[in-house]
């Protein structure tokens, strides 16, 4: 018997830009109710990735569920984070999508002690664009 079923190709695989896989990804959040969401564009900071989604839960349960809605989003569209770091503790969870997206997801307290926010204040907080609240809440 000959298969007649057509064989993928590269071009038959759905490729997401940078730019919507971080609005998957806001969203996702959102859907769990991640705190103090940022979106800051590194793309002219750092070599290593073009954007950190950064973003709080307040426990350990609420931090994992941010994390699967995420990645469960993301592959839903055919993105597989590289890496997951952090999960099974869930006090700052890291979601590496390569080059193009870090995320990271944390408790509050964390988030207070690493200051990603404060290393990184010179890249541009794009947040604005990608949440659904008109504003983000302010930190501290």
């Amino acid at each position: 018997m000959s298969s007649t079923a057509k064989p993928v190709t590269p071009s038959d695989i759905e490729t997401l830009s940078t730019v919507e896989q971080v609005r998957l990804a806001v969203e996702a959040a959102e859907s769990r109710k991640a705190e103090q969401l940022r979106v800051l564009e590194l793309r002219e900071r750092a070599d290593f990735t073009d954007f950190f989604l950064i973003m709080s839960g307040t426990n350990q349960r609420q931090v994992q569920a941010i994390v699967d809605a995420i990645v469960e989003r993301l592959r839903g569209r055919g993105v597989r984070p590289l890496h997951v770091e952090g999960y099974r503790l869930g006090r700052w969870v890291l979601i590496d999508y390569g080059g193009d997206l870090v995320i990271h997801v944390f408790q509050p307290e964390t988030r207070d002690f690493y200051g990603l926010e404060r290393l990184w204040s010179d890249a541009p907080d794009r947040t604005a664009g990608f949440a659904s609240a008109a504003a983000p809440e302010p930190l501290g």
